[in-house]
């Protein structure tokens, strides 16, 4: 797959101004740089930080460095246009952003209840960004300046691409481009296509006729091809296939024989007649899959149409199982999906950054600070990262209740020890407040470094969802090798005292390199270490593709043994969530017991938040399984909590110590039938009585508690860790490392 290098293009005439110190927020700061006008505005609903973990400040670098003069307009108040107009109008488009994370889920909890604050704003204040704020943007965008083209991406964008099911009003919503009416939409991996088209508009194409990049969706109507699909320049035509005929049972066609002679086209045989007889021709292998592969690139997919995947269930879950099988870069066909006259057309996802790109990417001349502007106030996710580093993006996982596969990939885009060698330098010898202590280095997860398939060509051709489910695929390699190499390299840094890792571990992973959990657990960690088993009971965890409890154990066991090996007290974190499709009351007691038996005490809890077009949204709203073949009444049912007090229950067993609890679950174990676990021994979970001064279940403080896991037993005189900011998903976690057009906010620890 050919691709024109991220750096290689020939740079636009405003180069000639140089680098801003911070991307302008004003029109004082324009006029100081010496411009007239912004080439692209970039309206973002997070705070301005100029750090490659946030996405505006990426984005604009990387315009910035092909020459563009890039500005921001950060939070703007969405109640008028005339916030939009701060800069005036930008000679090629607005680029329009909800932030790093969601805007649903950065205002509401997993209850559907307002957050009391934004890790993404000065002084954490809430509400500086509407619901939806994408579509609200893109609106404003249009009515500042009409005529302008607005390009929306990020993740919440990205992942409402296609008509989805919206958890907060509990409807399935159209595709973000019908409702925004942007004229173009960017998802994923987003540099390649933004560069590509931001050049593109320079030279004076209209945005209209922009219809063949990779990671681009846009409007079009119901008979619409794309230009080239004639096969005159010797390329198949385009076809168009339904997406209901390819997930049904039916005749399975027979194994093309590479030895045997190709057949003799009817159309060649009636040119010739039988006074002119052709001779037969052997093809080769290679040509036969050359010309399936280039047959491939010119198929559309016609998913089922907004109103029916609003009004029926199982063919949702059918679009949806659709759309994630064709995710993979390699071999991902184009999608189309109807919205009343007009469709949204997908064009296949983004092809990866090399090493060399995310590199390039990453050295850009980033001030590390937010914009003067915010003076001395704390912004709560620029507080947890400015002393971390992202060493790799995408995933494998495949993990059902996450999204960073959609966003991302499942290509592992690494970058090289030496860029981020240089990064910590940066950090050691330019941000404020230093002590010589790296927070993080990592990602979406933290040892996922450099793994990939050990060939190209599989990785290219592979369908799996998941790389590590329901088994680590023999094909992926998985030596921690390099990440050992970079761990040893960075610590012998002069001026670095100590390298912690705190992006959540894939332990299954893990277990595979002993030498990487020793030098893990002898090095950097801190004390404690979080890890998501999620669960540990099999029908919630076939749910989320996750592996068994059996590979918690294994890796509990190595980490114990290298903590003992140096002399060290160190304790695992682990994260459960309540209420994920697939779980039942028996679950979620018997995972509550076996907390009690390992002596775990949660202080906060996460509830499954359904976000926009994960696998796991699809099995809460549809109670269909899209893993499987859902049509030809193939589906396979899938038990689902969204019942408020049922919801409360499956969080109340997490949290089986706490008084406040014990009322909503003695009377639930009661209708289980397991009276037998109230009492006061060991091995039963609530005692008969409840404490004067406790409160009955379900709270307003509970129900708004933060929609994570962790443990709340750290060992004697060791401080808590500290409270991570909130996640895409609804959990706290490392606030991102990936731009905004990069990766879903948050990410999702493994």
């Amino acid at each position: 797959m050919m691709t024109t290098p991220l750096f290689s293009y020939r740079k636009h005439w405003a180069a000639r101004f140089g680098t801003a110190p911070f991307l302008p927020m004003s029109r004082a700061e324009m006029a100081a740089l010496g411009w007239d006008a912004c080439d692209i505005i970039l309206v973002t609903g997070d705070a301005y930080i100029d750090h490659p973990s946030f996405g505006m400040a990426l984005v604009g670098r990387l315009l910035e460095a092909q020459g563009f003069r890039v500005g921001i307009i950060s939070q703007p108040d969405w109640h008028s246009a005339e916030p939009f107009r701060a800069l005036g109008r930008p000679t090629l488009y607005f680029g329009v952003t909800a932030g790093n994370m969601d805007s649903m889920v950065n205002r509401y909890t997993a209850d559907r209840k307002l957050r009391s604050d934004d890790a993404y704003t000065a002084h954490a204040e809430p509400g500086k960004r509407p619901d939806r704020a994408v579509t609200v943007y893109a609106h404003r965008c249009r009515e500042a300046f009409s005529g302008t083209p607005v390009i929306v991406g990020s993740i919440e964008a990205s992942l409402r691409r296609i008509a989805h099911y919206d958890y907060w009003s509990d409807t399935v919503r159209r595709s973000v481009l019908a409702d925004s009416k942007a004229d173009l939409l960017i998802f994923g991996n987003a540099e390649r296509a933004l560069v590509e088209v931001s050049h593109r508009l320079a030279r004076g194409e209209k945005i209209g006729d922009i219809r063949e990049l990779r990671g681009t969706g846009f409007m079009v109507p119901r008979d619409w091809l794309p230009p080239v699909h004639t096969g005159e320049d010797g390329s198949p035509p385009w076809v168009e296939l339904d997406s209901t005929a390819l997930d049904t049972p039916g005749v399975v066609d027979a194994h093309v024989d590479p030895y045997a002679d190709s057949p003799i086209p009817p159309a060649s045989l009636a040119q010739a007649g039988e006074e002119n007889p052709q001779p037969l021709r052997f093809v080769p292998k290679a040509e036969k899959l050359a010309a399936r592969k280039a047959l491939r690139a010119r198929t559309v997919i016609r998913l089922p149409d907004y109103e029916q995947v609003k009004n029926n269930p199982v063919l949702y879950a059918h679009a949806s199982r659709v759309f994630h099988l064709e995710s993979n870069a390699g071999n991902a066909r184009a999608l189309r999906q109807a919205h009343g006259e007009r469709d949204v057309w997908l064009n296949p996802p983004p092809i990866p950054l090399t090493t060399a790109e995310l590199d390039g990417v990453y050295d850009l001349p980033y001030a590390r600070a937010p914009h003067p502007s915010y003076g001395d106030a704390k912004i709560p996710a620029w507080e947890m990262i400015r002393f971390s580093i992202n060493i790799m993006r995408g995933c494998f996982g495949g993990c059902t209740f996450c999204s960073i596969t959609e966003h991302e990939g499942r290509v592992i885009q690494s970058r090289s020890e030496d860029s981020i060698v240089r990064e910590i330098e940066a950090i050691r010898d330019r941000t404020p407040g230093f002590t010589g202590i790296i927070s993080d280095l990592g990602g979406p997860t933290a040892n996922m470094y450099q793994l990939n398939c050990k060939s190209t060509t599989i990785q290219q051709a592979c369908r799996r969802l998941s790389c590590v489910y329901p088994d680590i695929c023999d094909n992926l390699v998985t030596d921690h090798a390099p990440l050992i190499h970079l761990y040893r390299r960075a610590r012998q840094i002069p001026g670095v005292k100590r390298i912690h890792i705190s992006s959540g571990l894939r332990y299954d992973l893990a277990v595979r390199s002993p030498e990487y959990v020793k030098e893990l657990v002898q090095h950097h960690v801190g004390g404690y270490l979080k890890i998501a088993p999620e669960h540990t009971e099999a029908g919630p965890l076939s749910k989320m593709m996750k592996p068994g409890i059996g590979a918690y154990d294994r890796f509990k066991q190595m980490f114990e043994a290298a903590s003992k090996a140096v002399g060290k007290q160190q304790y695992l974190i682990p994260y459960f969530i309540a209420a994920h499709p697939g779980t039942t009351d028996e679950d979620m007691l018997n995972l509550a017991l076996w907390l009690k038996t390992h002596d775990f005490r949660l202080d906060q809890v996460q509830t499954f938040l359904p976000t926009p077009m994960a696998l796991a949204t699809a099995m809460y709203h549809t109670e269909r399984n899209p893993l499987k073949k859902v049509l030809g009444g193939k589906a396979e049912t899938v038990s689902v909590v969204k019942q408020g007090r049922v919801r409360r229950l499956h969080k109340a067993f997490l949290r089986y110590h706490d008084p406040d609890n014990w009322p909503l679950l003695r009377e639930a174990l009661k209708a289980m039938g397991r009276e037998d676990l109230i009492g006061y021994g060991k091995k039963q979970l609530v005692p008969p009585h409840q404490p004067a001064g406790t409160r009955a279940p379900c709270t307003r403080k509970q129900a708004a508690s933060p929609a994570t896991a962790k443990s709340a037993r750290p060992a004697p005189g060791k401080p808590k860790p500290g409270k991570p900011a909130p996640s895409g998903d609804g959990r706290p976690h490392q606030v991102p490392k990936h731009p905004l057009s990069q990766r879903r906010g948050g990410g999702r620890t493994r």
